[in-house]
């Protein structure tokens, strides 16, 4: 019986991997994302590559692992998701009102610990954020949050 059940879990697990995700192409930076847009100083731009990027732009970067289903299927809701809130490759092309809303977000999200996702730093070491690298983020985000809210 134990047999059984092992085998029918390895046979699943083989049947699973048929259904692929479906993945978003990389995408070389633009003007119009937030890196070349806002272009802020170099330390900022390495925290939003290794914290937000993947995940909210189209320079998406998939692990190994995202070859295997299920984990693949987690992976490719979590981007999706991220893109629909946020995409910061489309950056430029929000209105100010936008922009401000999404800085807002994006500062109130880092100073509450809920981005980066913890799964997302258990994954990727570089992402996990110092409390003084937060803080960093987080007035780089109130930063733009004034400059759209005056200009909106």
């Amino acid at each position: 019986m134990k047999n059984k059940i092992i085998l029918g879990v390895i046979l699943v697990f083989a049947v699973i991997q048929i259904y692929r995700i479906e993945k978003v192409d990389y995408e070389e930076p633009t003007k119009n994302g937030i890196i070349l847009y806002e272009i802020p100083n170099k330390q900022v731009a390495q925290l939003l590559d290794e914290t937000c990027l993947n995940c909210h732009s189209n320079q998406i970067t998939y692990p190994w692992y995202s070859e295997i289903a299920p984990v693949s299927w987690w992976i490719a809701d979590h981007i999706e998701e991220g893109r629909e809130h946020l995409n910061f490759s489309e950056w430029g092309n929000y209105s100010p009102g936008k922009k401000a809303h999404k800085a807002e977000e994006s500062w109130e999200e880092m100073e509450e610990k809920e981005m980066p996702l913890e799964s997302y730093v258990f994954a990727h070491s570089e992402a996990d954020l110092s409390a003084e690298e937060r803080e960093i983020l987080i007035q780089f985000f109130k930063k733009l949050e004034n400059k759209y809210t005056i200009e909106g």
